[in-house]
């Protein structure tokens, strides 16, 4: 009776891991039918995109939508403002992020947990609130049509302050204790002990900023002008007329754009969902 129980167990066990491996394929197949499919318009022309029925794998593959999308507009120009705004950016969040944090999970100072909710209270308020205030700044600081005003706002995240914060918060007090017995100070104690223990979290900071930074279109909408200051998402945009979208050729800049991304995110997997993992609420 006890084997004939314990066989039932682990066949409920298998047929339930089974069920929920199939769920995960099938939802992974949900999200990657739209990639394939974006893959697949931009190598076909015009009369093939719109087909009816539609068909996956394109007859005459139109390997002439990428270069003609590299002739209509400057991408490689466009690749670099958006290459250094991400590079710059993600420079300067891990170094006022991981401060700010370090202070807020290590540091004792009167009001310092209500000066955290209200930092935190601003991921509440939407961009389209603030960035009439951030567009004036700009402009007074005179850094309208200039990649760094994407940079000099985009620097500070109180998201990235609480996610480094809380995974602060799971290092062990012992290891700075015992670097104050050695005399070590505190800049060396947060380089030494909090920076060069915190690899996923800083990783997971890393990839969100790169994602948003990479793929943001609103803010450089707002504050760049000119054409040789666009980034990759201004660009791709320009492919999308009023009467006649080119839709062949903006399923291949939007290929192209997404490619580093993508790389990004594979090579970095590992650090980002143990930084996620190790990043809990813990107070």
């Amino acid at each position: 009776m006890e084997q004939t129980a314990v066989r039932k167990g682990k066949g409920k066990k298998i047929a339930f891991r089974t069920l929920t491996h199939v769920v995960l394929i099938l939802c992974s197949l949900t999200m990657l039918i739209p990639f394939l499919w974006m893959i697949s318009s931009s190598l076909k022309n015009m009369d093939e995109l719109f087909a009816v029925p539609p068909y996956w794998i394109p007859k005459d593959v139109a390997w002439e939508n990428y270069v003609y999308m590299f002739e209509q507009a400057p991408w490689v120009t466009y690749f670099v403002n958006t290459a250094v705004i991400t590079v710059v950016t993600i420079l300067g969040q891990l170094i006022t992020c991981s401060l700010a944090a370090y202070a807020f999970a290590r540091l004792r100072f009167k009001g310092r947990n209500l000066i955290f909710i209200i930092y935190l209270g601003t991921m509440m308020i939407p961009f389209q609130v603030v960035m009439i205030p951030q567009f004036q700044i700009i402009k007074v600081l005179g850094l309208i049509d200039n990649i760094w005003s994407l940079i000099v706002i985009g620097i500070f995240n109180a998201f990235g302050t609480f996610l480094l914060r809380q995974f602060f918060l799971t290092l062990p007090r012992e290891l700075e204790e015992a670097a104050m017995i050695d005399g070590c100070s505190y800049p060396r104690i947060f380089w030494e002990i909090i920076i060069k223990n915190s690899k996923p979290a800083l990783m997971t900071l890393v990839i969100f900023t790169f994602m948003n930074t990479w793929n943001d279109f609103l803010r450089p909408l707002i504050f760049l002008n000119s054409q040789e200051n666009w980034t990759l998402s201004m660009g791709l945009a320009k492919f999308q007329g009023t009467y006649v979208t080119q839709w062949n050729q903006m399923m291949a800049g939007a290929l192209i754009t997404m490619l580093p991304i993508l790389v990004v995110y594979i090579f970095a997997q590992k650090y980002f969902v143990q930084g996620i993992v190790m990043s809990g609420i813990k107070d």
